[in-house]
C-alpha cells in the first residue's frame, strides 16, 4: 500500500529559500515536497510503498535521511513523522461526496 509520510525536523536557526529549494530537489525522487522556509527546521511530504503505517514511517525515515545525505543540508532529528494510507485519503474525499 502506498503512504504519504510527512516529516518535520527540529534545527538550530532559521532554514533559508535556497535549503528548501535543495531539499526539494532531494524530495522530489520519492513524489515529495519542502518545506521550512523561515522555520527553526524543515520538513517533507514524502510517498512509500510499505505492508502498513508503522512500516511506512520507518522506511520514510530512513529515505528521507538518506536524501538529505545527498545534500549540504543540515542533519537534523526528526521530531514528528505521520502517515495517511493513500486509501484512507480517499475514502475521506468519498465521504464528502453526497
Amino acid at each position: 500500500m502506498r503512504y504519504s509520510i510527512s516529516l518535520q525536523a527540529e534545527g538550530d536557526r532559521e532554514f533559508t529559500l535556497e535549503e528548501t529549494i535543495v531539499l526539494a530537489d532531494a524530495v522530489a525522487p520519492l513524489e515529495g515536497i519542502a518545506s521550512g522556509m523561515g522555520t527553526w527546521g524543515y520538513g517533507a511530504q514524502i510517498v512509500v510503498e510499505a505492508e502498513n503505517s508503522d512500516l511506512a514511517v520507518e522506511k520514510a525515515l530512513v529515505v528521507f535521511a538518506e536524501a538529505i545525505a545527498k545534500t549540504d543540508l543540515p542533519v537534523w532529528p526528526v521530531a514528528r513523522a505521520e502517515s495517511l494510507a493513500e486509501d484512507d485519503d480517499y475514502a475521506e474525499l468519498e465521504d464528502l461526496i453526497p
